[in-house]
């Protein structure tokens, strides 16, 4: 995989990923990442969403959790709505 390449950014802010480092991440385009700046250095990390398997599990310990704290559906939307009254 080539490692090192060049490019620029447009004056909208976009950057162009050479094609042999796509290729070689198999990067397509809707790919998201999370950007993160240090110093001069830019990084660019892909974001994987969790397997669906591992989603489920987490939302079956999420409604656990929220049943044994004794929430409910209308506590979330109280919530809801007090946030979006104090914007």
């Amino acid at each position: 995989m080539q490692t090192l390449a060049t490019t620029k950014m447009t004056s909208k802010g976009q950057v162009v990923i050479p094609e042999s480092i796509r290729k070689a991440l198999h990067l397509n385009s809707g790919n998201q990442f999370v950007v993160v700046a240090y110093e001069d250095t830019v990084i660019l990390k892909t974001i994987q969403p969790p397997p669906p398997e591992e989603f489920k599990t987490l939302l079956k310990k999420v409604h656990k959790q929220a049943k044994e704290a004794g929430l409910k559906k209308s506590n979330i939307d109280d919530a809801i709505q007090a946030v979006r009254a104090k914007a």
